[in-house]
């Protein structure tokens, strides 16, 4: 249950491979921030937490859980937020049924979810989990905008211990495939509001109906807000053509989305994939398909699900695959496709992964192979496609000797939320969407067809000069080479650009930055770190997010150790933890061999900073002793790699707790800052290295064999914590 009252520190509450670590993490930093009077909370932002705090009135008394993604939406907005976030969730439809499912039998009276509402009460439940779908987290906590960069003890054990890059050839077969128009870049108009302004946004179809898709989105004045929509017969044509010419070339066909975030917009693309792929099946078998319920946006391993008992569909099926290019594969062992569920392949981290494999992806004869990387749209395909060319001319990136890309991000106030927003829609008709102003005015307007995808987003004034004076700060505090990716030949960009210009030159830094298209940018910045050097890139929402799973992968093999820094505007802080990544394997790693692989690095990042800037805040300077003692800790971990190991028998992430506790109260003990501190560290930290063989033996017992926390969208707390807390031993020392 989450705490009622504010904390020093706010701990979220998340989902799989974090939230497990937090059951061992979270007792150490209670017990070690409460010597310097620190208190720490937590927070449920978990898609299980979200999903019981949207139905109180079905609950029990006892089952029933506060809003508390909506209280930190609050707290956010305060000076006093101090909040650390790890990653959680942003559910596609079959998690989110997966999470119903299971708090259903957990005894939770919480709806289903309705594919199809009909009723009132269906379409309630229905808004109720759309407003949870995809990344409903996010928007509502970054209210400031993003510093995200390898911390530098993290940066330097990479160079000290590269790993493993695959091989490229510069006869390669990898390439990226995008449409050639028809997609969201080609069709983007933006405009800048010179006054506060409400708008609607209405469909009017061939007869002359209006039919209002959204009433009453306000902006404020410098406002820019952005339209643009995605041809489906594009981009049907446009899938079609690659499949076929996919197969001509004998690689493997990949698809790359975020249809965990982007709610609307891309699991609609997932599905005119899913049924591209296998257009013959649904051309023969569509009746049968549509009456058993199926719906190509929920992925392969539904329909096959639905089709077990139609042998003439599923001999379809397999007939289909054998004609078809072969698929990239997610997990080759157990037949599991890149189409099979929506949210198995992410792009910003299922495309690094494959650039830095040299280029490689899985089939499904369990061999690596070169693949196409179809990324339909292309605002920002240009990015992958030109890493990929790079490399392939280049060769792979060497860690040991690479510089870094650090990120600035324009994310504050939902600042170019994509598809997450309530104003992204899957057009019923033929007609005309027009973005409309009370006065009249027409902001934006398309012709659009029936099943075409329309979509608007803004970047509001404020979070555009935050974003250009935090870089600013930051080109003057590290000299590196400064490039804002913006391109001026797209329309939204073209209206930052306005903004960034004229700011820049008031500041009389406009000499130490840079103008670069997405493509143009990726091949000056991997240029720079490849002599050695550092860049920032300074980017919008959607870039920071792929940006900073692409350059931490190439150069540290993972973006879970980032440190990221969110910058409240109205002053507190907000740090998060890095990316969940392959967090799913590492759930069922656990539950099958009792072994967490989960490094919790980014945690520690994020913790040495949080109550580093405590201290300034509140004037505790026992916290930023804290906060000094946990960033020697991260380093003993680096240095004497005790981070976990990826196979079961190898020390895990409780091994790593333990040895980042051990370090913390060894640091803390010989500090002179605080001789209070120190006292009350010394016993510990001798307690803890003399019990290391007695703690080590305890954390090992049962490892190897399966475990079961009693749920994985809704695990049980006292099984979990007896699974993540196994040595009796550190606990009594930790208290």
């Amino acid at each position: 249950m989450a705490d009622s009252r504010t904390p020093d520190i706010v701990y979220t509450i998340v989902d799989e491979a974090p939230e497990l670590a937090s059951a061992s993490l979270l007792p150490i930093i209670r017990s070690f921030a409460s010597a310097a009077g620190v208190t720490i909370g937590t927070k449920d932002i978990s898609l299980a937490g979200r999903i019981l705090a949207a139905f109180p009135e079905r609950l029990r008394d006892d089952q029933r859980v506060p809003d508390d993604l909506a209280e930190l939406g609050e707290l956010v907005k305060t000076p006093r937020a101090n909040v650390i976030k790890l990653p959680n969730i942003s559910a596609s439809v079959p998690q989110l049924n997966a999470a119903i499912r299971e708090l259903q039998a957990q005894g939770y009276d919480v709806p289903d979810y309705p594919d199809s509402p009909s009723t009132d009460a269906e379409k309630d439940a229905r808004a109720r989990y759309d407003a949870i779908k995809g990344s409903a987290v996010n928007p509502v906590l970054r209210e400031g905008n993003s510093d995200r960069r390898a911390a530098t003890a993290v940066k330097k054990f990479a160079q000290a211990n590269p790993h493993r890059m695959g091989d490229w050839s510069a006869d390669s077969k990898t390439r990226v495939a995008s449409m050639s128009g028809g997609d969201f870049f080609s069709n983007e108009t933006s405009v800048t509001l010179k006054d506060a302004a409400t708008a609607k946004i209405v469909l009017t179809t061939a007869d002359g109906t209006e039919h209002v898709l959204k009433d009453k989105v306000a902006y404020p004045a410098g406002t820019v807000v952005d339209a643009t929509y995605m041809s489906a017969d594009a981009l049907d044509a446009f899938l079609a053509d690659e499949i076929q010419r996919t197969k001509d070339e004998g690689v493997l066909f990949s698809l790359h989305l975020k249809a965990t975030m982007m709610k609307v917009s891309d699991p609609i693309l997932f599905g005119h994939a899913v049924r591209a792929y296998l257009a013959p099946v649904f051309e023969a078998h569509g009746d049968r398909l549509t009456a058993l319920g199926v719906n190509p946006n929920s992925g392969l391993g539904d329909l096959m699900s639905r089709v077990k008992d139609e042998p003439e569909i599923r001999a379809a099926i397999d007939a289909c695959l054998k004609e078809r290019p072969p698929l990239y594969m997610v997990d080759s062992d157990r037949g599991i496709t890149n189409l099979h569920v929506p949210s198995d392949v992410i792009i910003d981290a299922s495309m690094p992964a494959l650039i830095r494999g040299g280029g490689k992806g899985w089939g499904p004869d369990g061999k690596e192979h070169d693949a196409v990387c179809v990324i339909p749209d292309n605002s920002y395909a240009p990015v992958y496609d030109a890493a990929i060319e790079f490399f392939k001319a280049n060769g792979k990136l060497d860690p040991a000797t690479a510089g870094t890309v650090q990120n600035l991000g324009l994310m504050a106030q939902k600042a170019e939320e994509y598809g997450s927003h309530p104003t992204t829609f899957e057009i019923p008709q033929d007609g005309t969407v027009r973005m409309v102003l009370e006065d009249g005015t027409v902001l934006h307007s398309h012709d659009v067809k029936a099943g075409d995808i329309w979509r608007s987003a803004s970047a509001r004034k404020a979070p555009i000069e935050d974003w250009v004076n935090l870089a600013i700060e930051r080109q003057k505090a590290t000299g590196y080479r400064s490039i804002f990716w913006l391109d001026e030949n797209r329309a939204h960009d073209a209206e930052l650009i306005a903004y960034v210009k004229p700011l820049l030159q008031a500041a009389g830094v406009e000499d130490r930055f840079e103008i670069m298209a997405p493509r143009e940018a990726t091949i000056a910045s991997l240029e720079t770190i490849t002599r050695g050097e550092n860049t920032i890139a300074i980017t919008g929402n959607v870039l920071r997010d792929y940006l900073t799973d692409l350059f931490p992968i190439l150069e540290l093999a993972t973006s879970a150790k980032m440190l990221s820094i969110v910058k409240l505007m109205q002053g507190g802080g907000l740090f998060e933890t890095g990316a969940g990544g392959s967090a799913p394997k590492h759930v069922q790693q656990l539950q099958s061999e009792n072994h967490l692989r989960w490094d919790s690095l980014g945690e520690f990042c994020a913790l040495g900073e949080s109550l580093r800037f405590l201290a300034d805040q509140s004037g505790n300077a026992k916290a930023r002793v804290l906060g000094d003692g946990v960033d020697a800790a991260t380093q003993g971990v680096l240095d004497n790699d005790r981070s976990p190991g990826r196979k079961a028998g190898e020390p895990d992430n409780r091994d790593s707790h333990y040895w980042f506790a051990r370090y913390w109260a060894e640091a803390l003990a010989a500090q002179t800052d605080d001789a209070d501190l120190a006292a009350h560290f010394a016993p510990v930290a001798t307690a803890l290295a003399d019990g290391e063989a007695t703690i080590l033996e305890e954390l090992h017992a049962g490892r190897g064999q399966a475990v079961d926390q009693g749920g994985y969208y809704h695990p049980d707390a006292a099984k979990t914590a007896s699974i993540m807390r196994p040595s009796a031993t550190l606990n009594a020392i930790i208290g």
